[in-house]
């Protein structure tokens, strides 16, 4: 996983210069949401389709969602100042995302697993039509959880780097130190 950390943060740096140019007068933490918000399309698209196709793209969908988690996150870290070159660091934000996620792959997956079974045991029972119309109802479901769960990884990387800041300030004045 440091590994694709480690490409992520090189991306990271030409993400991060354009939005800098884009949104010059935002802090850190005002690119950090616009990286959370651009995520959040993503998240919901892949939420989307992958709740078209119910049970047999979860796999898929939690492997998409940890590579935009991964990729926000070094976004995220990039606009702090983070150099994400060292392992430290990697690692620092691996311990974040897996500290923000929880149980968050199975809160997303349970819709499609619950749609899935519902539309077997409709199709049993003869109600076709409601079975043909679950997909309809997990894509939004999946999408919306997605779109969830990458704001609620974003917030954690604000508030962890948003600490570093502080903590970086906290220093300087209690070291007489000027900001740099």
């Amino acid at each position: 996983m440091e590994d694709v950390v480690g490409l992520e943060a090189k991306r990271a740096r030409g993400r991060v210069k354009a939005l800098r140019t884009r949104y010059a007068s935002a802090g850190p933490r005002e690119l950090g949401q616009h990286v959370i918000e651009s995520t959040k399309g993503l998240a919901s698209l892949s939420g989307s389709v992958s709740g078209v196709f119910g049970l047999v793209s979860v796999p898929a969908d939690l492997v998409v969602m940890a590579w935009l988690q991964i990729r926000m996150m070094a976004d995220i870290a990039t606009a702090y100042g983070v150099d994400l070159r060292f392992r430290r660091a990697r690692t620092e934000l691996l311990a974040v995302l897996g500290e923000a996620n929880g149980v968050g792959p199975l809160q997303r997956s349970g819709p499609k697993v619950l749609g899935k079974v519902a539309a077997v045991l409709a199709q049993k029972g003869g109600f076709t039509s409601l079975g043909r119309a679950m997909p309809l109802v997990a894509a939004p479901v999946t999408a919306w959880l997605n779109n969830h769960h990458i704001q609620m990884v974003g917030e954690a990387a604000l508030r962890q780097y948003d600490g570093f800041v502080r903590a970086a300030a906290k220093t300087r004045a209690a070291s007489g130190a000027s900001a740099p």
